[in-house]
C-alpha cells in the first residue's frame, strides 16, 4: 500500500508547481528596497512582466525609470531615457495600449511657473536588465495657463493622455488630444471637475474606472472615455507622503505608494473588484531573472505551500484511519 501513496505525493508536488502565478502581481503590497528610490512619486503595473511595477523619482535624480519586483521589494531593471531634455519635476507614469509607457514631467511646485511640461513615451522592453531607450518627448500646455500637476493616465482603449491638475481646494481632469503630436505643442482642456487634492490617478485595466488619490483620502468615479463620473470614495491608507496609485494588472487591487527610503506598497481591494481586464498576461516578455518563466515564481512557491499543506492532512488524516 506504500506505492499508491508515494505516487499520490509525486502528483501532488507536480501539481503544485504547475499552478499559475496567483501571488505574483503585488496583491500583498511589498516595500522598496533600492537605496536610489527615495522620492518614488508614480507607479505602473507592467504589463509584459507579471508582478513588477515601474516607478521613479520625483526630481534631482535623471532621466530614470526603474523595474521593482513586487515578491522581493528589488529593482531587476533600470532604464535610461534618452531623446529627451533633463526632467524637472517626474510625478507620474502610466501604460497605455500596446504596452507603451508615458512618463508626466508635469510637477511645478511654484504654482504654474513654467509656461510648458512635458510627456515622454517609450515602449515597455521585452527583457527586464538596465538598458537605454530612447523615449519620444511631447510638449504639454494648458488652454487655462500652467499649473502644477502630478498626475497622468492613459486610456487603455484609445491612447488618449489625461493630466489632473493639483490643487488643495479640487482639480479638473485636463484631456490631451486624441493621438500627441512630437513636432508641436499639445494643448490639454479641462473637462471635469476633480473633488481632491490629487497626487496620483490611474484607470483600471478594463478602462472603466478612474482612481484618484491625495494624502488622506481618494475618489474612484465611472471612466466613461473621459466623461466621468463620481462614484465613490477609495480606501486609501494613511502613508507618510501618499504619492502614487495603480491597478494591478488584473484590476482587482489598488496599490498605494509613498516617498522616502524603503517606502512601502500598500494593497487595497479596488471597488466593484476593480473591472478586471480578463485577459492573462501577456508572454512576450522576459522574468526579472531572465528566462521565459514570466515571473511566476511567487506563485510557484505559494501554490507549493498550499498543496504541501493539503498533502501533510492527508497523510494526518490517513494515519489516523489505521489507529481505527
Amino acid at each position: 500500500m506504500r506505492r499508491p501513496f508515494a505516487l499520490l505525493a509525486g502528483v501532488l508536488l507536480v501539481a503544485a508547481f504547475a499552478l499559475p502565478a496567483s501571488a505574483a502581481d503585488g496583491d500583498k503590497g511589498f516595500t522598496i528596497k533600492d537605496s536610489r528610490i527615495t522620492e518614488s512619486s508614480g507607479l505602473a503595473a507592467s504589463r509584459l512582466h507579471p508582478g513588477i511595477y515601474w516607478t521613479h523619482n520625483d526630481s534631482d535624480d535623471g532621466p530614470y525609470l526603474y523595474a521593482v519586483d513586487s515578491a522581493t521589494g528589488e529593482t531587476v531593471a533600470r532604464l535610461t531615457l534618452t531623446g529627451i531634455g533633463s526632467p524637472r519635476d517626474v510625478e507620474a507614469i502610466s501604460i497605455g495600449p500596446d504596452n507603451q509607457i508615458y512618463v508626466g514631467d508635469i510637477g511645478d511646485n511654484l504654482g504654474g511657473t513654467w509656461p510648458y511640461v512635458w510627456i515622454y513615451r517609450l515602449p515597455e522592453p521585452k527583457v527586464l536588465k538596465d538598458q537605454t531607450l530612447r523615449a519620444t518627448q511631447y510638449i504639454v500646455k494648458y488652454s487655462d495657463g500652467p499649473r502644477n500637476a502630478e498626475s497622468l493616465v492613459v486610456d487603455p482603449k484609445t491612447g488618449r493622455a489625461y493630466i489632473i491638475d493639483k490643487n488643495e481646494d479640487g482639480g479638473h481632469l485636463y484631456e490631451g488630444p486624441a493621438k500627441l503630436s512630437a513636432s508641436g505643442t499639445n494643448i490639454f482642456k479641462p473637462v471635469a471637475t476633480v473633488d481632491l487634492w490629487a497626487t496620483d490617478a490611474a484607470i483600471s485595466p478594463n478602462g472603466k474606472q478612474l482612481a484618484v488619490r491625495g494624502y488622506f483620502g481618494g475618489i474612484y468615479y465611472d471612466w466613461n472615455g473621459g466623461k466621468i463620473k463620481r462614484a465613490g470614495r477609495l480606501n486609501v491608507p494613511l502613508q507618510g507622503q501618499g504619492e502614487s496609485v495603480t491597478y494591478t494588472d488584473d484590476g482587482t487591487k489598488l496599490l498605494y505608494g509613498s516617498e522616502g527610503s524603503d517606502s512601502s506598497v500598500q494593497a487595497e481591494d479596488a471597488p466593484g473588484g476593480g473591472g478586471g481586464s480578463g485577459k492573462s498576461p501577456s508572454s512576450g516578455g522576459s522574468s526579472a531573472s531572465g528566462d521565459d518563466s514570466g515571473g511566476t515564481g511567487s506563485g510557484i512557491k505559494v501554490g507549493a505551500v498550499a498543496v504541501a499543506v493539503v498533502f501533510a492532512a492527508f497523510l494526518g488524516l490517513r494515519r489516523l484511519t489505521r489507529r481505527n
